[in-house]
């Protein structure tokens, strides 16, 4: 079986000699090109993904997922019990992969690659990963930290949205191991959707930053597993914040673009919210007044990654893949004949490039976390 994405290019993360293949592709080129682990087609609008790319991209949080050093802990603590409590004591769930974040999209990977490729042959090894770290104790303790009134606002929104991602994934898969994993899940997930609905009447200000707090990115995320759930109550509170934080906005100031550690664009990220919420005529009217011809124009500019050994540096690479994926889909909300659309579709596939190469240099500030946005990107 093969998995098939569109506007995309793809890589091969150990082959350096494909890798370089990949990054010289231009989008003016329409020779399709062909190897073992992706297909591109004449125009550069369509990427399938073979077994072996799956299998190579799978390897990112299979190395990790199960490792707890290094390991960033964002815990508040109230006693010395709490504070020397290892990673895999804290999150029996969510440990591996660095931070807890990280683990719960590297879960969300590994279940969209099974899910697509049943003939993949980690399966058999990732299903058992899978079924040691989401069990029924690992993921009533998960719970319990968020019960505590200072572990309340705990990866809010951020991690909240990649749990409710693996969530969604788990929910529309008819399998027996996904039906076991996210019956097992739900009490969490339920958790997390009860604090995030407080949360929303408190909310007057959006955070409109680049790296994890970002609103719209949360929104986003919490609207599409609102929809794939048919939780319209939840729905309804998401699109009524949305508009109350975002649709009077105007002249995004885009020239501030990139901070030096963003792994979002904040302008990009709020009209890819924006477009989940408005039909087209709405959406163009308010889409007009947020990002001009100019502002268009600065954000298609590639980000430079002076460094990809350092932690903060290395999150430029993320930006390219959010970008990426935020290019595209506010480009499926444009008019055909909109010159701004095969803009952004061009540009899309050139931050895609920047960073598919990247994915793997042996540095574990980029490794543990950048194959989710690169696939999420891609799919």
């Amino acid at each position: 079986m093969t998995l098939t994405f569109k506007s995309s290019i793809m890589k091969n993360i150990f082959l350096p000699r494909i890798l370089v293949i990949i990054c010289c592709v231009c989008t003016t080129q329409l020779n399709a090109q062909n190897s073992d682990f992706f297909r591109l087609n004449k125009d550069s609008t369509q990427f399938t993904l073979t077994v072996k790319g799956a299998t190579t991209l799978a390897a990112l949080p299979i190395k990790c997922i199960l490792q707890q050093y290094p390991n960033k802990i964002n815990h508040t603590a109230v006693s010395d019990s709490d504070q020397v409590l290892t990673p895999i004591q804290q999150h029996p769930s969510f440990y591996g992969c660095f931070d807890w974040h990280s683990s719960v999209h590297g879960h969300w990977l590994l279940v969209r690659l099974i899910k697509n490729f049943p003939e993949l042959k980690l399966q058999s090894e990732i299903r058992k990963i899978l079924s040691t770290t989401i069990t029924t104790s690992n993921i009533q303790q998960e719970t319990n930290y968020f019960n505590s009134a200072l572990t309340k606002s705990f990866e809010r929104t951020y991690g909240w949205a990649w749990l409710l991602k693996l969530q969604e994934e788990l929910l529309t898969w008819n399998d027996a191991d996904a039906v076991k994993w996210r019956t097992t899940l739900q009490p969490l997930c339920d958790t997390v959707i009860k604090l995030w609905r407080g949360f929303l009447p408190k909310q007057t200000y959006p955070y409109r930053t680049g790296v994890h707090g970002n609103t719209a990115f949360g929104l986003s995320f919490a609207l599409d597993y609102a929809r794939a759930t048919n939780n319209t109550v939840f729905e309804k509170e998401l699109v009524q914040t949305a508009k109350k934080l975002y649709l009077n906005d105007k002249a995004a100031p885009t020239v501030w673009e990139p901070d030096g550690s963003d792994f979002f664009s904040p302008s990009l990220m709020e009209a890819d919210l924006m477009r989940r919420i408005l039909d087209q005529p709405n959406y163009l009217k308010w889409f007009n007044s947020w990002l001009s011809d100019k502002s268009l124009q600065h954000l298609t500019v590639l980000p430079n990654v002076s460094d990809r050994n350092d932690f903060q540096i290395v999150h430029l690479d993320g930006l390219c893949f959010s970008r990426s994926w935020c290019m595209r889909g506010i480009a499926k909300q444009l008019p055909i004949s909109d010159k701004r659309r095969s803009m952004l579709l061009r540009s899309s596939i050139q931050h895609l490039n920047q960073s598919l190469s990247n994915l793997s240099k042996g540095n574990y500030g980029g490794e543990h976390w950048l194959g989710s946005f690169a696939l999420y990107a891609i799919d």
